[in-house]
């Protein structure tokens, strides 16, 4: 098999899994317990925090571990709105961000907040221009992703972080960094980001385990009440297995970020110049160069999405469709709708995303597929 879903989800690393079953069947002591068992369990999760705060230049007090990034982004949403309720409730955020910001800003709307949805290029760009004007007294968040899930288009997180703190230096930058976490270059500090939330499945990690970073001193409010878990702001036992494993995955991330993004690109150069090659076919979002070398976005054009995704599945080849499309309602991805691009050209979307374990080879395989597919359904389809 040939899985260039990796966007989605991602193979648990050998080492992850060794690490999760020793906590579960050894080290299995509550975190919060006095005993020797629970005292090496809470060494194995502060471990873990000292890694990921060393990956990002944070200090390890300022890691706090969640169930993934949907947890964090509402985190970081609704405590931030909680917490700085006398400082204002204007939010800005961008429209192609991912479900888990988009649904809790339209809820902020709902009950009475106010949010500006900047809008975006061709390429998936925020306009510094536009994001300066938005920038208001009364500004408490402002959440942008960091690189787009369904594009890989990659926001200038360090311009953004800098424009808010020039405007406004009471007004908090969230980032939505996971489809970069352990894959690009963060610095919470020189890009002046407040709130960063991630996701240990895209990194090889455990499912059901992610982290949010806060800035120390913030008055963000917990999700939840409860026990004093993770310095009172993240009640409940904590995750020791999910944590432990974490670090283990993000270790190993940092360790071969600069090697695996060489790799990556070099993978999906092979793949685009040969997608490209074919007829009626066009790029998604931002160049080769400046787009995140993970996730490619291609629209293969007179095709439905869907038909070339299980085509390719029965040879054995895992992708995504760009969007999820509904053609009598003539609705189709929000990112690339945001973008631009007519629904014509997003029904046939594919999204191709990428990890350090593939290979060109690989690439080479799926282009072989799609050199025999796409004729044939397009000869179908005329």
């Amino acid at each position: 098999m040939i899985y260039f879903d990796n966007a989605a989800t991602t193979r648990a690393l050998p080492a992850v899994a060794e690490k999760m079953s020793t906590m579960l069947c050894e080290q299995y002591g509550n975190p919060a317990s006095v005993s020797a068992m629970g005292l090496a369990a809470e060494k194995e999760i502060r471990n873990a925090a000292e890694i990921i705060a060393r990956g990002i230049h944070c200090k390890y007090d300022e890691v706090f571990f969640t169930s993934g990034g949907t947890e964090g982004d509402n985190w970081a949403i609704y405590g931030t709105a909680e917490g700085y309720k006398r400082q204002g409730q204007h939010f800005i955020t961008t429209e192609i961000e991912h479900p888990a910001v988009k649904n809790p800003m339209k809820l902020l709307e709902e009950k009475g907040a106010e949010v500006t949805w900047l809008k975006v290029d061709r390429q998936g760009h925020i306009s510094l221009e536009e994001l300066a004007n938005a920038i208001r007294p009364d500004t408490v968040l402002v959440s942008t992703i960091l690189v787009n899930n369904e594009t890989g288009t990659v926001q200038d997180a360090a311009a953004i972080g800098k424009l808010i703190k020039e405007k406004n230096p009471q007004c908090l930058y969230h980032v939505d960094a996971v489809q970069a976490f352990g894959k690009y270059p963060i610095d919470v500090e020189k890009m002046k980001i407040d709130l960063l939330t991630m996701s240990g499945h895209k990194i090889h990690g455990p499912k059901g385990v992610g982290m949010l970073y806060m800035r120390k001193g913030l008055k963000v409010k917990p999700l939840m009440l409860g026990g004093g878990q993770q310095r009172g702001q993240r009640p409940g036992t904590e995750n020791g297995p999910g944590a432990a494993a974490l670090g283990v995955a993000c270790d190993e991330a940092f360790k071969s970020m600069k090697e695996s993004i060489a790799h990556v690109r070099e993978v999906k150069q092979t793949l685009l110049e040969g997608i490209l090659a074919l007829p009626d076919t066009q790029l998604n979002g931002d160049s080769l160069e400046e787009a995140s070398p993970y996730v490619l976005n291609v629209t293969f054009k007179g095709l439905r999405s869907e038909v070339l995704l299980h085509a390719l599945e029965s040879k054995g080849i895992v992708v995504s469709a760009g969007s999820a499309c509904d053609s009598k309602k003539k609705v189709g991805s929000p990112v690339l709708t945001a973008m631009g691009l007519p629904f014509s050209e997003i029904e046939g979307a594919i999204r191709f995303s990428f990890c350090r374990y593939n290979t060109v080879e690989e690439a080479k395989e799926c282009l072989k597929a799609l050199e025999e597919l796409v004729p044939f359904f397009r000869k179908y389809n005329r």
